[in-house]
């Protein structure tokens, strides 16, 4: 009878470290198969060409990548306001250097990734004839730029009409509009005649042309800097992410865009 207790015992003890070594294994596999992953707050502009190189980097490294599109300067304002956020892509210099002279950025992190081009673009419904800014300046129009505090390309527009000494003729017929994504969108729905654009905007127009490319000495570089948030919890994913951004297959992805790369 003892002898058939102790094998009771011994099959009881047995299943026991059995079930608990399968339950530690089966939460191993559960934590091991929750991906990582990163959010990239990003210009309004760089929407197309960053979502189509994070999946090559998401199914490359089995990870998933968050974004957060808008105004460059309304996305600075979020990260210094402590929005979780593991890189930053601008387009625009002075939102990158105020991130940076607060610490908020991984100073060794930040590399200008592309360039772009100031475009003047015109509804095909108003005229189909516009070939630059000075056409407009006597004809009845809405002309659309970014908002000046807080979107680059607003900001890349007015230097450009005060350098042609052509602001105050427009001051009256100016709107503004939240990014340069919704410039696109005003011009493009015939709710503004003209607007000012990045080049890499105007790829896929339907209902609107460009009409103007504005010279590149009128107006500030456009540069597109990158760097990784300093409160990145995710800093070696970020890292790889940001030197998977210059690999040549990212740069063709860019250069379909019409962004020019280095």
């Amino acid at each position: 009878m003892k002898k058939y207790f102790y094998l009771l015992l011994i099959v009881i003890f047995t299943s026991m470290i059995f079930i608990g070594c399968s339950q530690k294994q089966g939460k191993a596999q559960e934590k091991s198969s929750v991906k990582k992953e990163i959010t990239i707050s990003a210009a309004a502009s760089l929407q197309e060409p960053i979502k189509e190189i994070a999946k090559k980097f998401e199914d490359k490294k089995n990870v998933k990548i968050n974004f957060n599109f808008g105004a460059s300067g309304t996305l600075q304002k979020q990260i210094e306001q402590g929005a979780s956020v593991d890189i930053f892509i601008s387009a625009g210099k002075s939102q990158m250097d105020a991130l940076e002279g607060n610490n908020l950025i991984d100073k060794a992190s930040r590399k200008d990734i592309v360039k772009n081009s100031l475009v003047l673009i015109v509804s095909n419904s108003f005229d189909k004839n516009i070939s630059s800014t000075e056409q407009l300046k006597d004809k009845n129009i809405k002309l659309v730029l970014g908002e000046i505090k807080t979107v680059p390309a607003g900001q890349y527009a007015e230097q450009y009409l005060k350098a042609v000494k052509l602001l105050d003729e427009f001051n009256s017929k100016i709107t503004y509009a939240k990014d340069v994504k919704s410039v696109l969108t005003y011009v493009e729905n015939g709710e503004a005649q003209a607007g000012f654009v990045y080049y890499s905007d105007a790829v896929n127009l339907k209902s609107s042309y460009v009409a103007y490319k504005v010279p590149e000495d009128t107006h500030s570089p456009i540069d597109y800097p990158g760097a990784i948030i300093s409160s990145s919890k995710e800093n070696a994913l970020s890292k790889e992410f940001m030197e998977f951004i210059g690999n040549n297959d990212s740069k063709e992805i860019f250069a379909k865009y019409n962004f020019q790369v280095k």
